[in-house]
């Protein structure tokens, strides 16, 4: 069956359009959130739980998300996604304007946006082949993943920062939801086409049959299942720095909003840089090598960032681990979206995504933990690990998730190297031949 192959990015650069500025205002209530959890408890572990409470609806949605978006109208879960978000932004409001705002209650309201923000970002990924021509696979994962996210990741600290102390929580909030009506409207205007099922798919597949289908496409692959496992590893290790991330630099810079938001703000120009390099570069013939040399270098400059203990080598290792980072994504997505045909990409990305991301919840469980109980105490004066590390993380606060952090990235690199041992992982581009090239030969 001959799929739609569209021939210009006009409909993708509209919804990126609106995603751009929801992205921008989540981000800043993300930010604003984040100072206010740290200042209410002090605490790695509670602003951990946050990201595992949104990651876990995540992973359970995606056992099944897949046969919904493959069987549902994309636009509508696109619309749904925000809309979704938009009503927990207002509920957080209501609850701080009344008095009432804690901790669980952003568990609660995480757990939401996770479960439904999967099934539109699933939906956006499955549709990706239908409003974007083949050869701009690389450059549209840069633009979408990574420019969008990154970029606001430069604008969304410094705004935040500033009016966090002007308007508050509450007009941060307000200006996230106006946001959520510039990104359903952008999605209201275009059309976004439905992949057509095979004739076969819709009369001889049951359920069950269907909900596993993704893993049978993958088992069938070894080297897409290579990738997985790859993911899998890295996602744990990326998982247990990401959940200290926030407090690491909080506490080394004695609670500094405007140190935390420079970091930010780096990170975020790092990541459009390196998005806008491949955007106009297109990435390496081999995507391949973008995929793991970009996980070696995010990964050593993360260690950077961990053993560094000034601000200037935090913002240029923060700088450089984003810059890396949308070479390991979109590589990963334009692999995927080369070998998988458009009409089963939702239940197979929806397995792609079930599996690598099976150990993040444990990485954000075990994160904050880690840190408060056993790297911070052992780098305190007097504790197990201060004769060996003391001389290079100090014994002031932040040290102990500092040695953590560092002992993580380096586990990225290793992780990275040891990518290229694996036939399977390295040749995966030659031995799963395009979708394209599959049908040709049928």
């Amino acid at each position: 069956m001959e799929q739609y192959q569209p021939t210009s990015l006009r409909t993708f650069l509209i919804i990126w359009i609106g995603q751009v500025a929801s992205i921008l205002g989540s981000e800043m209530t993300n930010f604003a959130v984040t100072l206010w959890a740290w200042q209410a408890t002090e605490q790695a572990t509670p602003l951990s739980l946050i990201l595992l409470f949104t990651q876990i609806p995540r992973v359970i949605a995606s056992s099944f998300a897949g046969v919904v978006v493959d069987r549902w109208n994309r636009k509508q879960l696109l619309v749904l996604g925000d809309t979704v978000a938009g009503i927990s932004t207002v509920i957080v409001l209501g609850l701080f304007l009344t008095h009432r705002l804690e901790i669980w209650h952003l568990y609660i309201t995480g757990g939401i946006n996770g479960f439904f923000g999967y099934f539109q970002g699933l939906a956006y990924s499955a549709s990706m082949s239908m409003i974007v021509p083949k050869q701009h696979y690389t450059r549209a994962a840069a633009m979408s993943e990574h420019i969008t996210q990154f970029g606001s990741t430069i604008m969304a600290p410094a705004l935040a920062g500033i009016l966090y102390y002007t308007i508050g929580l509450v007009g941060i909030l307000t200006i996230d939801l106006g946001t959520f009506f510039v990104a359903i409207a952008t999605i209201w205007v275009v059309h976004i086409p439905q992949p057509e099922r095979r004739k076969q798919n819709q009369e001889n597949e049951t359920l069950w049959q269907e909900l596993t289908f993704g893993f049978r496409y993958i088992i069938k692959r070894s080297s897409l299942l290579a990738i997985l496992v790859f993911l899998l590893l890295l996602y744990f290790v990326d998982t247990i720095l990401y959940g200290i991330h926030s407090p690491v630099i909080l506490a080394r810079s004695a609670n500094d909003a405007a140190v935390y938001a420079n970091i930010q703000a780096a990170t975020g120009i790092g990541g459009v840089v390196g998005a806008s390099l491949l955007s106009i570069w297109g990435g390496f013939k081999r995507r391949i090598h973008g995929f793991l040399l970009g996980t070696v270098f995010s990964y050593s400059s993360m260690m950077v960032f961990g053993l560094g203990n000034s601000v200037t080598i935090w913002i240029v290792a923060a700088f450089f681990a984003a810059f890396f980072w949308p070479f390991i994504s979109s590589s990963n997505q334009a692999i995927w979206l080369s070998k998988v045909e458009p009409d089963v990409q939702g239940r197979v990305f929806a397995t792609r995504y079930l599996i690598s991301q099976m150990t993040s919840p444990v990485g954000l469980a075990l994160s904050g933990p880690l840190a408060d109980y056993v790297f911070s105490p052992a780098m305190q004066p007097g504790g197990s690990l201060t004769p060996i590390l003391g001389s290079f993380f100090d014994t002031g606060s932040g040290a102990g998730m500092a040695v953590q952090y560092t002992l993580f990235a380096f586990f990225g690199v290793l992780i990275g190297l040891a990518g290229y041992a694996f036939r399977q992982l390295r040749d995966v581009e030659i031995i799963v031949p395009d979708y394209g090239a599959r049908q040709n030969e049928t």
